[in-house]
């Protein structure tokens, strides 16, 4: 690599590392080291091809998400630990709030991590208030996931469903407040008098 390319090279990481950081963050589930790893490895591949590449940010995102896609192919790359907490209060702040979306994302499977992160917030926000992170439409999610439009559909609905009963306290953070709810049903037994 010459001296100038280098040197662009070394612009694009300073200037998109942090945020290129937090989609692999969340790609891994909250796993720091794994995701630092991910990057970097995402990095190194940029940088072999970096005279051809025209959009560096789509390219290291696109390697990103098939690195992580080909982790979690792999068999017994390593058993997840469940553990039952209590329910805690609604978060206060933001910084709970992104705490327990990162905790909640954590325990998802890959697959259903990887689903919520790349769809557009409009699609999530109608199903539930839950963010998300990449914006990209279904179309684009099911290429890079190598899958139709409708296991991405199912995947989401899944995703949503597991998120929302991992971590109830996000549908506070509904930026809607006047949406309507879906009714409650209360099915408690009633007395029935002669």
């Amino acid at each position: 690599m010459d001296a100038e390319l280098q040197e662009s090279f070394v612009e694009f990481v300073d200037s998109r590392s942090s945020a290129l950081l937090r989609t692999a963050v969340l790609l891994t589930g909250g796993d720091r080291h794994a995701a630092e790893d991910l990057l970097q490895n995402a990095l190194i591949k940029a940088a072999g091809r970096w005279q051809r590449i025209d959009e560096p940010e789509a390219y290291v995102r696109q390697v990103l998400y098939r690195q992580q896609i080909s982790r979690w192919r792999l068999k017994w790359r390593r058993r997840e630990l469940t553990v039952a907490e209590p329910p805690e209060s609604p978060p206060a702040s933001a910084a709970e709030a992104r705490l327990v979306l990162r905790a909640a994302l954590s325990r998802l499977t890959a697959r259903q991590r990887t689903v919520l992160v790349l769809l557009p917030h409009s699609r999530l926000r109608s199903s539930g208030g839950t963010p998300t992170f990449e914006d990209l439409p279904e179309a684009d999610v099911a290429r890079l996931l190598g899958c139709s439009v409708g296991t991405v559909r199912s995947t989401t609905h899944r995703s949503l469903a597991r998120l929302r009963t991992l971590a109830p306290e996000l549908a506070a953070l509904d930026p809607d407040p006047g949406r309507a709810q879906p009714p409650s049903h209360d099915y408690s037994p009633v007395e029935v008098r002669p």
